[in-house]
């Protein structure tokens, strides 16, 4: 007779391998469904198989979660006995799988339209039933109903007779229910972060295929529903920030997008030279001398700037990683709340900045020496389509790194000894890592100073070493004649300054285009109008002379007839908006002004462009 203990082991167990089943089986009619897209793609059996594989991760994510009803029930249980488990985990379990299998239902119908997992846009669309069965045929509409109710069929079948467990003549001791609950809590908690790694698990864990309809196979399906609709929950009806008519909006936002005249300066001596973006972890301009900061943080950059144009006046418009990746790849502004990064079904109608690159022939690799799973970026950053991607676990195991990654020293020696085998032109894109904390780059501390930031300006100065070593290497290669270099953060911090997050002097951040392809008059020189982020991407599609008309957000700043403004947000809902005379800084829920400076005769245009710009953005966010 088998102890209390044993058997809730036994059942919670159990359900956890029934989810995973479960799980797998629905792929399985999901790659079945769509074999002829599978087919078309043309992946290799293997590469089909893999979906399994690199599936599991977040599968047993969402098995923990979906075993935590089980496993609060089975802690009653052992204080009351009885049968009444049984019968409740079967209700449980059918209900489940019922759910799961609506779902699985739903991502048939909706990818071959949409080519998205199953997210909250198309929940609403639920909301008018009759629409829905009115855009598909009738024999389509039986079909689903049979393949979904025969799934369910099968899959209640296949938990009664393989699954469900007896738990009558259960012997209890005491003791049983702590046992059980100090062994169970840290393995399902741990499950549902996906492990002890820093950063808890996201959809980036399933992606591993260029081609989308075997990530959309791999990722699990109640995962991605549940992340869109958390991520969307605050507004899935309304836009929070419409503030004016939608055309009023619109066209405030096209007039500013708009260039009255094409006089864009050109400041490459080539149309075909290689690119390099290093994008710097949180790097604020007060780490930049030339920009305000203090001297000897930076020195290495300081040297850079002797070598191409500072962009003196770019500022991030978000603060998080994530948020700076799609500005610098997709053009498309950081908004509050969420990021479009977490959300697949979203960000797969942006623009692709490296996807332009390939066309033009350019072969195209991004390096990290941590991990991309933050902020979903791993998923994102496939998406666009780099052709190599290389992050932490493709770096020898000799090399040294810290609690987050390679350091930079040895991601930047990565690039170079990859890019001399690089076929030209080529396209690349290093993340450096070592600006972000804990700071435990392999330097000691050079800066007394500090205060509060004395490790973030420490880690600074140590990146910018590995930036002159970089440098000094590049130059002795073949190509570094041929090579435009962008430096550029993905975010600023908080500095020695203390400035107040909210503030333009907080999301100020370097930019540097630097290299022998920049024409000799322009080398040395600082341009001081208002950029940001989301202006890389047309900025250089038009020096190399490639169409620039997907990137709507993005502008030509090199343009002289640009309007030059710039913005910034954070996630409750603060937005920043600057001109040349002025600027306002406003907590948009609550319509409180946190600072401004406006000319009096401009202060209410100045306003609702920047409202305006808000307002059409999430728009579009919600509408993708």
């Amino acid at each position: 007779m088998k102890t209390s203990l044993a058997k809730a082991f036994t059942i919670l167990i159990r359900h956890f391998l029934w989810f995973m089943l479960l799980f797998a089986l629905a792929r399985l009619v999901f790659m079945v469904v769509y074999s002829g897209m599978i087919i078309n793609s043309g992946a290799s059996l293997t590469e089909v198989l893999a979906a399994f594989i690199y599936a599991l991760h977040l599968d047993a994510a969402t098995a923990c979660y979906l075993i935590t009803i089980p496993f609060l029930s089975l802690m009653v249980w052992m204080l009351t006995r009885g049968n009444w488990i049984r019968h409740f985990l079967l209700w449980y379990s059918c209900l489940t799988t019922m759910l799961i299998s609506l779902m699985l239902g739903g991502e048939l119908g909706l990818y071959s339209e949409w080519k998205t997992k199953l997210n909250y846009k198309a929940l609403m669309y639920l909301r008018h039933p009759s629409e829905v069965f009115n855009s598909i045929s009738t024999w389509q509409l039986i079909l689903w109903f049979m393949v979904v109710g025969l799934f369910i069929f099968l899959m209640v079948l296949v938990y009664r007779k393989w699954f469900a467990v007896r738990t009558s003549g259960a012997v209890g001791r005491w003791w049983h229910l702590p046992v059980f609950i100090i062994l169970v809590v840290p393995c399902v908690g741990l499950g549902i972060r996906g492990g002890i790694q820093e950063i808890p698990i996201n959809q980036s864990a399933s992606f591993y295929s260029t081609h989308g309809v075997l990530n959309a196979a791999s990722v699990n399906t109640t995962f991605n529903l549940y992340i869109s609709i958390f991520e969307n929950r605050a507004f899935l009806d309304k836009n929070p920030y419409e503030i004016m008519p939608r055309e009023t909006a619109e066209a405030t936002v096209k007039k500013i997008l708009t260039p009255v005249c094409d006089s864009t300066q050109s400041i490459l001596t080539t149309r075909r030279p290689n690119v390099v973006i290093i994008i710097l972890e949180s790097w604020s301009a007060d780490l930049i001398q030339s920009l305000g900061g203090e001297p000897g943080i930076t020195p290495e950059f300081a040297k850079l700037e002797k070598k191409g144009v500072l962009f003196g006046q770019t500022y991030a418009g978000g603060s998080r990683s994530e948020q700076g990746m799609a500005a610098l790849f997709s053009g498309f502004p950081p908004h509050p709340f969420t990021s479009i990064t977490v959300q697949p079904d979203k960000y797969s109608r942006l623009a692709s900045l490296p996807a332009l690159m390939n066309k033009a022939n350019y072969a195209t690799s991004y390096y990290f020496g941590g991990q991309l799973i933050y902020g979903n970026i791993k998923s994102y950053i496939m998406f666009t389509g780099f052709h190599r991607i290389v992050e932490m676990d493709g770096f020898d195991a000799s090399i040294p790194r810290g609690k987050l990654g390679v350091h930079d020293q040895y991601t930047l020696d990565r690039l170079l000894t990859d890019l001399d085998k690089e076929k030209q032109p080529f396209f690349s894109s290093l993340f450096t890592l070592s600006t972000h904390s804990p700071y435990d780059q392999p330097m000691e501390e050079k800066l007394t100073w500090g205060d509060n930031e004395r490790h973030y300006i420490n880690s600074a100065y140590y990146t910018d070493w590995c930036l002159g070593r970089f440098f000094a290497e590049a130059s002795t290669k073949s190509w570094y004649p041929n090579t435009l270099f962008i430096l550029v953060a993905d975010h600023s911090h908080n500095s020695y300054r203390n400035w107040d997050p909210k503030t333009f002097e907080y999301h100020h951040i370097p930019m540097l285009w630097l290299g022998d392809v920049i024409k000799p008059e322009w080398r040395g020189q600082r341009y001081d109008k208002l950029v940001s982020q989301t202006d890389i991407a047309t900025t250089l599609v038009n020096q190399l002379q490639l169409p620039d008309t997907a990137f709507f957000w993005s502008r030509n700043v090199l343009n002289k007839c640009y309007d030059d403004f710039t913005y910034h947000v954070m996630d409750d809902g603060v937005l920043g908006w600057k001109r040349p005379d002025g600027y306002f800084i406003e907590e948009m829920s609550f319509r409180k002004t946190f600072a401004q400076n406006l000319p009096p005769q401009r202060a209410d245009s100045i306003r609702k462009e920047g409202y305006a710009f808000l307002q059409v953005l999430f728009q579009q966010y919600l509408d993708f």
